[in-house]
């Protein structure tokens, strides 16, 4: 029996890419020919992953399903699905506004979707079959936990994924053999709260355990860290950096502000004190490690002289990656609840073009000081005159690339030694061929 195609159009986060991968891994494992963020769906089926986190995401995920209910209406399209954070959130409004859409499914039933598609399918068939990459084969994002405990107040995350729900220590550890077996190199370890692993198991936190393990599987070139907490970060994780030469000196830990004032209001359980403390010994303990970053402006109460606190930290802290957003407000959040949202909007774009620039001339100089290093990089693809790589400071779809000419030899998913030749704010620029 011939078996339908199915699109499958990820928004948000790479969390999400990575349940996206689940899902294509099931379907292609039971026949299907299955396709990625398509633009213009040719399959018989559509399947739309959902983003719920915040207004614009929101946004882009209703627009998503009204053009894809416009080509069901015209026949380009049978069948449409949709999945992830929105409908978990917001599950009886969606179906009651938009009802054609043929199944609604939250951000943890979502593999009951092959089953009510296949009748041949049963209900223990759905954990049999491995993930299918979207990415290029050399990398990989590798989600070892759900939820969040922690509660902030701006967040809506804990209300859309609930409680922190640690994946298995050895389940994790085996999908990474499995993915080496595949080709993968390099690993970006995600979560909500990644330094939080295990506290929901034994009450201990076991991130250094786990990075330490997978450093020693033979195979894994690269480790990478995503979306630590400052509170109560657990020190042994850097010991772990600096022994484990696979483990990039990179760690990305959202910090949010950094006046008491902002940080109490923000329910973030750490003071400003805490956190200058916690760059001087990151920056102490792992030498050259370069810190990402995400700060919020225009929280409920900032005053001016929050603001300035704010300014004047990111130059002292010098992030080699930052990025920042204006708050918006959430349904359901404590700060919504009990806050009014009293900065005005001009004032946030104010605040928050005021912190990028600030920002920007950070990172062209420090950029611009790796001009003449010799670093490794891993070469993601080829575009126009240059082949694209990364290095090991370097995550995938947010961080600098480094350009070298197509005119040199070079490999997909091959690790190079190169010579930095130039820089912009953005970009790298250098050469395989230097003596």
């Amino acid at each position: 029996m011939k078996k339908t195609t199915i699109d499958i159009i990820t928004l948000g986060c790479s969390k999400n890419l990575v349940d996206s991968e689940k899902l294509l891994g099931l379907f292609e494992a039971h026949g299907y020919r299955v396709t990625h963020d398509a633009e213009n769906p040719k399959g018989e089926i559509a399947v739309v992953n959902t983003c719920g986190f915040i207004e614009d995401a929101k946004q882009e995920s209703i627009d998503t399903i009204l053009e894809l209910v416009q080509a069901k209406e015209e026949g380009r399209l049978k069948k449409l699905y949709v999945m992830g954070c929105l409908s978990e959130r917001y599950l009886a409004d969606l179906e009651a506004e938009i009802p054609e859409v043929d199944g609604w499914y939250g951000k943890f039933n979502y593999k009951q979707l092959l089953v009510d598609i296949d009748k041949l399918v049963e209900q223990d068939q759905l954990e049999n079959a491995h993930r299918k990459l979207t990415t290029p084969k050399h990398y990989a994002y590798l989600k070892i936990s759900e939820g969040c405990d922690r509660h902030c107040a701006y967040c809506a995350i804990p209300l859309i994924t609930g409680r922190y729900q640690s994946r298995p220590m050895q389940e994790i550890l085996d999908e990474v053999r499995w993915l080496v077996s595949q080709g993968t190199k390099e690993f970006q370890v995600i979560a909500q709260e990644l330094t939080y692993y295990g506290v929901d198991i034994d009450g201990k936190q076991h991130i250094a355990e786990l990075i330490e393990q997978m450093a020693d599987i033979e195979g894994v070139e690269w480790i990478r860290l995503h979306y630590a907490y400052p509170a109560h970060f657990p020190w042994d994780l850097l010991r772990v950096m600096r022994e484990k030469k696979n483990v990039c000196n990179y760690l990305d830990i959202a910090l949010q502000h950094i006046s008491d004032h902002m940080l109490e209001r923000m329910q973030r359980h750490v003071t400003k004190e805490d956190t200058y403390e916690l760059i001087r010994r990151l920056r102490r303990e792992v030498p050259g490690i370069h810190i990402r970053t995400t700060l919020m402006v225009g929280f409920p109460g900032e005053t001016e002289e929050d603001f300035r606190e704010l300014v004047e930290f990111t130059k002292w802290a010098r992030f080699e990656r930052m990025g920042a957003f204006a708050y918006s407000e959430e349904d359901g959040t404590y700060s919504a609840q009990h806050y009014e949202d009293d900065v005005p909007q001009e004032v946030k774009q104010q605040r928050l073009d005021k912190l990028m620039r600030v920002q920007q001339n950070i990172s062209a100089e420090l950029e611009g000081q790796k001009v003449g290093q010799i670093l490794r990089v891993i070469i993601d693809r080829r575009e126009g005159n240059y082949w694209i790589g990364r290095t090991e400071y370097c995550s995938p779809e947010v961080d600098p690339e480094v350009l070298i000419s197509a005119d040199e030899d070079l490999k997909i998913g091959a690790f190079y030694d190169v010579r930095i030749t130039d820089a912009e704010e953005f970009d790298l620029y250098a050469t395989t061929r230097y003596e």
